[in-house]
């Protein structure tokens, strides 16, 4: 699957998930602009992408920030003149208890970086994608589609993108532009840290998480790239609209 001449912006590409999918894209040949909050780690990301292709556009920025991300664009397409590849990976993870006190202000992030960022960001792209016949992806989550404890804001925020995606995948289809999006389950990323999980608690959440698949693994960033890939690609020229859940059998709910 070649992106030789394809210009891919993949958002929260700074570890996890977002990282894996900028450098397999690099891998395949696309020019590649990676965006993120955390320079260091970009930094990181930069490096090993430098490795395998091209050296990517580097853009420190929040997702929650209308300036940054009009930046984000206008960066892009500053350095390379056009997006072929809207990856929407962007997103943050809290736990949320509708009784908490400040549970607004936790709700609000959570929707503003998980959702509102991504209308905002495709909107200002779509002209670009359009103009390129290219496609999205958004990186959803299968809190989308089922329920987790104390994470009301989560699954809503995600549940919300799933429509979101299928309600442009519709819009969009006339003008040659395909939507899709990639619901992972339990992925070996830093989110656990992210939402405060160190050391035995961190552990002991893998395990517990683990022994709630099917297949009583969790998955490697690599495999959601890779299906990102194909979703990018001209093998899946008759897929929009769709849903790809990747979670190791988390959903079966056999546990």
């Amino acid at each position: 699957m070649s992106f030789k001449n394809k210009v891919v912006l993949v958002t929260g590409a700074s570890s996890g998930i977002g990282a894996a999918i900028a450098l397999k894209f690099a891998e395949e040949g696309a020019s590649v602009a990676i965006v993120g909050r955390n320079e260091e780690k970009l930094k990181k990301v930069t490096e090993n992408i430098a490795k395998v292709g091209n050296k990517p556009l580097v853009i420190v920025a929040d997702m929650t920030k209308d300036n940054d991300v009009q930046r984000i664009v206008n960066d892009t397409l500053k350095q390379f003149g056009k997006i072929d590849v809207l990856v929407n990976n962007a997103g943050v993870s809290k736990y949320t208890d509708i009784t908490d006190e400040n549970v607004m202000k936790e709700y609000d992030n959570v929707i503003n970086t998980n959702l509102r960022s991504v209308v905002y960001l495709t909107h200002l792209a779509c002209k670009y994608i359009i103009e390129s016949k290219g496609n999205i992806i958004n990186i959803s989550s299968v809190a989308g589609k089922t329920v987790l404890k104390n994470a009301f804001a989560y699954c809503t925020s995600k549940a919300g993108l799933d429509h979101f995606s299928r309600a442009i995948a519709l819009d969009l289809a006339p003008k040659g532009v395909r939507v899709n999006t990639i619901n992972p389950g339990p992925v070996m990323t830093d989110i656990f840290e992210a939402m405060g999980l160190k050391g035995e608690a961190h552990t002991a959440m893998l395990d517990g998480v683990i022994q709630k698949t099917a297949l009583k693994r969790i998955s490697d960033p690599a495999e959601i790239a890779e299906l990102a890939l194909f979703l990018a690609s001209d093998k899946a020229v008759g897929i929009t609209g769709s849903t790809y859940v990747t979670d190791n059998g988390f959903m079966l709910g056999g546990n």
